[in-house]
């Protein structure tokens, strides 16, 4: 993982081709477009949650079914001779009562002519809802107010035709409204950011000295999150009242007649009382060559279902698909529990470029075959049917699917940069590749997360002759996240650009944090209770986060 860490360094100082001009990298963000992708994302992911329910009813009636034809083919076979309808007393088939058999007469001139007339008063009064209907409508809106959209559940109701009609769903109005008043609104300046790296779930191999060596060990022991950890975390915040928003949830933005954006803090951001917002993060979700004798998942794959899960070997060489990292873990979670996040959201997904994206090899290098490290060329030699633009086309897929799973993405470098000691045209020339390798697959982002914690100033404001700033700004980026373990929230809102330090949750804060020295995240989970007893102890702070 150093070696990586170095390479990557040394591969953008000598980096010496001229990426493409691309068109999309002077697109502004697209505000309204997002608003109309994000209410559709949320309509999916309400779609594919009745899916989900209709398949469990159907799979649950079905073995009711089962069993009560069973019972009856028992009964049946229980009754004494000659008392069964179906069989008679020498076994041969009955024949079942006679019904009168019913002539339907053509309709004479005069009935014919005054039919419409009849289909005009008819759908003049509307029919009332069915019982089925009813529990449907109140299903779709249960799951809206479970994720505090109060006003889009009630606006559901009431868009459904003789709503008035039904005791029911007049009573589960009120009844969102009521939860809707007893809402409070957030403190956005108190929100505070978390972030994972993908998880840890074979520590045998993740903590093989002899495999990987020290320094790779130490790495992965202070920088990820195991699976067991991820969990009880996940599960102790919510539990705790914590609910995931998103970044932008915390402002309200506005774009003027030039296509400028102006931001203002979201005072209408509204959560129970004895709920908490928390904003989430994911760096590096690329699966990098480095991970792969460590075992992680190789890649993001989707089911049967559509659903997003990794693609995992176990150390037998067995394959899997299932929740092996965040993002399907987090899924999986929060569909059962979607009152853990606010209007659906998910997360941030920071992404770099030089090894591809999601496990796809999508960069151009890798076609090219130039400015290759060693573990890309040793890639390459083991697929050589590799096809860039197939690669880009799975890749894209996945991104697709995790918007629609609420996921949203933002650039963390295309060569995980270290921007404090880089210039301006060295950013630009790394942020032109992020565009070319990684925006033609997730689509235009207006977030940076930077790489190793850190940031393009200090905790003063941005100010107009950051030329740092100015460039990045100047690329469409209005938020902006670095790393602070110093304390439980950091946010910056100003007119024209929003900023929030993140806490690691990785195995050296979990250590430090398990030890009493610091009590960052105390309020969130206590680190005792979910610090993992297999690491190798003490957790060096190895590298930059």
């Amino acid at each position: 993982m150093d070696e990586n860490e170095a390479n990557k360094q040394e591969l953008n100082e000598n980096y010496g081709q001229e990426p493409d001009e691309a068109a999309a990298y002077d697109q502004e963000f697209d505000y309204e477009e997002a608003d109309r992708q994000l209410e559709e994302q949320r309509r999916l992911r309400r779609q594919k949650r009745r899916r989900n329910v209709a398949i469990q009813k159907a799979a649950f009636i079905t073995l009711l079914l089962a069993a009560a034809a069973a019972a009856v083919v028992v009964a049946l076979w229980a009754l004494p001779e000659g008392r069964s309808f179906l069989f008679g007393s020498g076994g041969g088939l009955t024949q079942p009562p006679q019904t009168e058999h019913i002539v339907v007469e053509p309709a004479t001139e005069t009935e014919v002519q005054t039919e419409p007339m009849q289909t005009e008063t008819t759908a003049v009064t509307e029919a009332p809802l069915s019982a089925a209907e009813v529990a449907s409508a109140l299903e779709e809106a249960r799951l809206l107010a479970a994720g505090y959209d109060y006003d889009g559940a009630i606006s559901y109701l009431q868009s459904i035709p003789s709503y008035e009609s039904s005791a029911e769903i007049t009573a589960a109005i009120a009844d969102i409204g009521k939860s809707k008043n007893a809402c409070v609104a957030v403190d956005v300046t108190t929100v505070p950011h978390i972030f994972y790296h993908s998880l840890i779930n074979d520590t045998d191999r993740a903590f093989n000295v002899e495999v990987l060596g020290q320094g790779a060990v130490d790495g992965m022991n202070a920088w990820m999150t195991t699976v067991e950890e991820f969990d009880k975390i996940t599960q102790t915040m919510y539990d705790n009242g914590y609910v995931f928003v998103r970044l932008r949830d915390l402002v309200v933005q506005s774009v003027d007649e030039n296509g400028n954006v102006t931001f203002t803090p979201n005072t209408n951001l509204l959560l129970p009382p004895d709920k908490k917002p928390v904003v989430l993060s994911v760096d590096d979700l690329s699966y990098y060559h480095s991970y792969e004798a460590a075992g992680y998942p190789d890649k993001l794959v989707l089911d049967e279902n559509g659903d997003v899960k990794c693609h995992y070997v176990t150390s037998d060489g067995v394959e899997h698909i299932g929740d092996y990292d965040v993002v399907p873990r987090l899924n999986s979670f929060l569909d059962a529990h979607p009152d853990g996040a606010y209007k659906g959201a998910r997360g941030l997904i920071a992404l770099t470029g030089y090894n591809g994206v999601f496990g796809y090899r999508t960069d151009a290098d890798y076609e090219l075959r130039e400015n290759l490290m060693s573990d890309q060329s040793e890639w390459l030699s083991q697929h050589p049917d590799f096809n860039r633009q197939t690669e880009i086309a799975e890749a894209t897929r996945i991104a697709e699917a995790l918007k629609q799973d609420g996921w949203e993405f933002a650039s963390h470098t295309w060569g995980h940069l270290s921007v404090t000691n880089k210039t301006v045209d060295e950013l630009r020339v790394d942020n032109e590749k992020w565009v070319n390798n990684v925006q033609n697959i997730v689509g235009p982002v207006d977030t940076i997360i930077f790489a190793h914690g850190n940031d393009i100033g200090n905790w003063e404001d941005y100010s107009s002759d950051n030329e740092k700033y100015q460039y990045f700004k100047s690329a469409g980026y209005n938020f902006f996240c670095n790393v602070d373990g110093s304390q439980p929230y950091w946010v910056q809102i100003r007119s024209n650009y929003v900023r929030q330090g993140r806490i690691d949750l990785d195995g050296y804060m979990l250590y430090q944090s398990s030890l009493g020295e610091t009590t960052v995240i105390d309020d969130m989970f206590l680190a005792s209770q979910v610090f993992d007893s297999r690491r190798p102890t003490p957790v060096v702070a190895n590298g930059e986060a």
